[in-house]
Parts: C-alpha cells; sequence; structure tokens
C-alpha cells in the first residue's frame, strides 16, 4: 500500500503547487455543478427543462396542454424499460443539450432526433395500451389497425402536447417560471453597490 502511495504522491517540491491546482479544479467543478444547477437533471420536474431557456415554447406549450395533469417530459421523452436505460439516456441527451447550449448552436427551430421518437412512441403506447394494441377490444377501432399498430401516433397527433411549437419565438407571451439566479447573494450585494 505504501509503495502505492508513493508512486501516486508527486515529488516533495511539487506537493503544494499540486494541491493547489487539484483543489481548484475540484473547487470550480463544484462551481460549475451548482451555478448549471446539475442536481435538477436528476428529477423529474418538469421545470428542470427550461433551464435552457431554448426550451420555454415547449414548456408553456405543454404547461397549457390536457398531459400536464398525467405526464411529464420524462413521461414522454425518456425510456422506461429500466432505471439504468432512463439515466443513461437522460445523461447522454442532456450532455448533448448541454453541448448544444453552450456552444450557443442551438437552432431556431428544435425537430426531435430519430431515437427520441422511438422512445416517445414507445411511451404513448405503454399509456395508452388499450386504445393502440391488438387486443383494443373496441369495436370503432377494429377496421382501424393499419392506424393503431403500423404508424406513428405523431402523424396525427402532432400536436400532442406541445401544440405548433415550430420556433423560438412561437409563444412569446407564455408565462414561465423564472430562473433562479446562479450568482451567490453576496456577490450580487457587491455588484449592486458598485453600480450604485
Amino acid at each position: 500500500m505504501r509503495n502505492l502511495i508513493k508512486k501516486i504522491l508527486p515529488p516533495p517540491g511539487w506537493q503544494v503547487p499540486v494541491i493547489i491546482l487539484v483543489g481548484l479544479l475540484v473547487g470550480l467543478g463544484l462551481y460549475i455543478f451548482r451555478i448549471s444547477n446539475a442536481s435538477s437533471y436528476l428529477s423529474d420536474d418538469p421545470e428542470t427543462c427550461i433551464n435552457c431557456h431554448v426550451m420555454n415554447p415547449q414548456y408553456a406549450t405543454w404547461f397549457h396542454s390536457s398531459h400536464r395533469e398525467v405526464a411529464h417530459c420524462n413521461d414522454c421523452h425518456v425510456p422506461h424499460n429500466n432505471m439504468l436505460n432512463k439515466y443513461f439516456f437522460k445523461a447522454k441527451d442532456g450532455l448533448r443539450h448541454a453541448t448544444i447550449f453552450t456552444m450557443r448552436a442551438e437552432p431556431q427551430v428544435i425537430f426531435i432526433k430519430e431515437v427520441g421518437k422511438e422512445v416517445v412512441q414507445q411511451n404513448c403506447i405503454r399509456c395508452h395500451e388499450k386504445l393502440v394494441t391488438e387486443n383494443a377490444g373496441i369495436a370503432r377501432f377494429e377496421a382501424s389497425r393499419h392506424y393503431r399498430m403500423d404508424r406513428s401516433c405523431v402523424e396525427c397527433h402532432r400536436e400532442t402536447p406541445h401544440g405548433r411549437v415550430n420556433s423560438l419565438a412561437a409563444v412569446p407571451h407564455a408565462r414561465i417560471p423564472e430562473l433562479k439566479s446562479v450568482v451567490p447573494a453576496w456577490l450580487d450585494n457587491i455588484m449592486n453597490k458598485n453600480n450604485r
């Protein structure tokens, strides 16, 4: 064990600079975790999706839809076959979204990726299974097997639950919860005193 510790530790002359550097990196990592509100992404809270202003139209239209009472963002947009897959998908998708947003490369119009479409389709079936499966048992749907089994739900229900969201300006007057400031109160006080 001592040999392993000796191999890991830097030479005596470098120990203090390495400790300071590691401390700075850990502190910077914790600060980024805090200001990005990263812990919120572990939850299923729909307000997490508006950490980026790009998703405001999607949040606003969902908030005024019939799905608001029964389904949140993750209910439709994340796989539910097992917990590992759910959080892997959230992490992969979230990292892609964060990278695009950080690089300021977000498109004017947001389109769901093919993988996301498949997940949404699986979740439509998961919630509405009695209406879409072969054993629906509803006479009026028997003649429409093609529409129930062979097509994507969004082919007919494209505007469910987001309505016509086609750009960042689609819902300019939507009431959206205000995001909390990421600036620490002590720094905000200093900035306000200097601006007087």
